[in-house]
């Protein structure tokens, strides 16, 4: 995209970024995260109200990341071709409605549909971040500004403290559907911001010809990406060898995906330039299994806080809150600081450690314990965030910013689909020690895999962090 004069937000290299900017971003890059937090402290009274064990309620995380997974590069793409408002505007008008389904829902398949709803809706925010740093760094001739990045990250850690609290507290005041309702204001506000703040032109590819539209949007290739992707996750979310036909579909998908693609004027994902660029791959491989892991703590370890060790919803949300904290420091002080390696190696054997700790726990632990785990789970959740975000900008290519940055959510969302079906499969019918254990080993696993894709990938020094890429992942 050209540099493009753009009424009251400045027209010259010398411009400051543009801060009215900064309150839809804000708002927009936090729907999934508190959203997802929320989730963690409300599916045993979900549970316990509807009749479902885990392995349903378990569904109530996996349709949100499943949408969520499937949709971030298609709005991405969008984003990138025709700028982040309208995509804002419609994802987090979806927001609301779903906020109104999941209030209103009579039953448990209508609840998982709700949340389906709202995956898509929270689809935009991220890659519209992305799309407006880039474009506000070809404005104003700086790279991100270093304090704008670090406002995001520390605001996604904040509303990670915040949403089991606040799950906590919505429970106790309301019950668990007015988790659901929380969405409808935050939708209302979100739209209004858009509609106030966002430029109308901001997007990083040309503005297509409507001719050309079916062509650029590449529809055939974002079918058969859709194919691939929902058989997959299907199967990850609940592996039987019922089922094999899933990954047989997702395989004949993927073969016939990467045919497709390589062969479009316009594809959808560019392969070539993807496959010509293996620094990218590994990061997303990085970004699936950092995620197994940090998925499975925010849930499993959250279930067996309420099931197996006896906690209050609560007091459940209680007990992230040093994990958030942690992280909200880990961003502040590492955030501004260039290099991802050292922080992706110090967030791997982070992992790795708490994951130890987990095995040691029993019922008749000490909450100072459990305190423990979360307090050192808060530097990988700080550190692996930025680290990631950080690598993406810079290996990704200019004019897929927002779209590059919807693949690394639907990697970590393939992570979480994965940490959603192990939990589910660990635990049974009830969340007990034994199953927290069983958890923890497979948690440990990935944690060392983790730490092995860091070890020996030598192109990490070129991704600097310094002012480039900070932008926060959800958690």
């Amino acid at each position: 995209m050209t540099d493009q004069k753009t009424e009251g937000r400045g027209s010259t290299a010398t411009a400051g970024f543009d801060r009215r900017l900064l309150p839809p971003m804000l708002l927009g890059s936090v729907l999934n995260p508190i959203n997802s937090t929320i989730i963690a402290v409300t599916l045993v009274p979900i549970g316990d109200a509807l009749g479902a064990p885990p392995s349903q309620t378990a569904w109530l995380v996996s349709a949100l990341y499943l949408a969520t997974a499937l949709g971030q590069p298609v709005v991405g793409r969008l984003i990138d071709i025709f700028g982040p408002r309208r995509l804002f505007l419609v994802s987090t008008s979806l927001v609301g409605v779903a906020g109104v389904a999941g209030t209103l829902a009579p039953d448990l398949g209508v609840l998982i549909a709700s949340r389906v709803l709202l995956g898509f809706g929270t689809c935009a925010g991220y890659p519209a971040a992305m799309a407006l740093l880039r474009s506000e760094a070809r404005r104003t001739g700086r790279d991100s500004p270093g304090g704008v990045l670090t406002a995001l990250a520390v605001a996604n850690q904040t509303i990670a403290v915040i949403g089991p609290l606040l799950g906590g507290l919505l429970i106790g005041l309301g019950g668990w559907r007015a988790t659901f309702a929380l969405n409808v204001p935050l939708a209302v506000v979100a739209v209004l911001l858009g509609l106030l703040r966002l430029p109308k032109e901001a997007g990083t590819d040309e503005s297509p010809r409507r001719g050309r539209l079916a062509a650029r949007l590449d529809l055939p290739g974002m079918a058969l990406f859709a194919a691939m992707l929902v058989s997959l996750l299907l199967f990850l979310m609940n592996p039987h060898p019922r089922d094999w036909y899933l990954p047989a579909i997702a395989a004949a998908a993927s073969a016939a995906f990467a045919a497709w693609e390589l062969r479009a004027a316009t594809p959808f994902i560019d392969l070539r330039v993807l496959g010509g660029n293996p620094p990218l791959l590994v990061t997303y491989g990085r970004a699936l299994v950092a995620y197994v892991v940090a998925y499975s703590f925010l849930y499993g370890f959250t279930q067996w806080t309420e099931e197996g060790f006896g906690l209050s919803p609560f007091h459940a949300g209680l007990v992230q809150i040093p994990m958030f904290l942690v992280a909200i420091g880990v961003s502040v002080v590492s955030g501004r600081r260039e290099g991802v390696r050292g922080k992706l190696l110090v967030g791997a054997l982070g992992q790795i450690v708490a994951c130890v700790v987990m095995l040691t726990l029993t019922g008749d632990s000490a909450v100072w314990m459990l305190v423990l785990v979360a307090l050192i789970f808060g530097v990988p959740q700080g550190l692996n965030n930025l680290a990631l975000q950080n690598s993406v900008y810079v290996q990704a290519d200019p004019e897929r910013t927002a779209s590059s940055a919807g693949l690394l959510r639907t990697f970590a969302y393939v992570g979480s689909m994965v940490a959603s079906s192990t939990a589910a499969a660990s635990f049974g019918r009830r969340a007990d020690s034994g199953g927290m254990h069983h958890l923890a080993w497979i948690m440990l696993g990935a944690g060392v895999l983790h730490l092995l894709l860091t070890v020996f990938d030598r192109t990490l020094g070129r991704a600097t962090g310094g002012d480039t890429a900070t932008t926060p992942q959800a958690p």
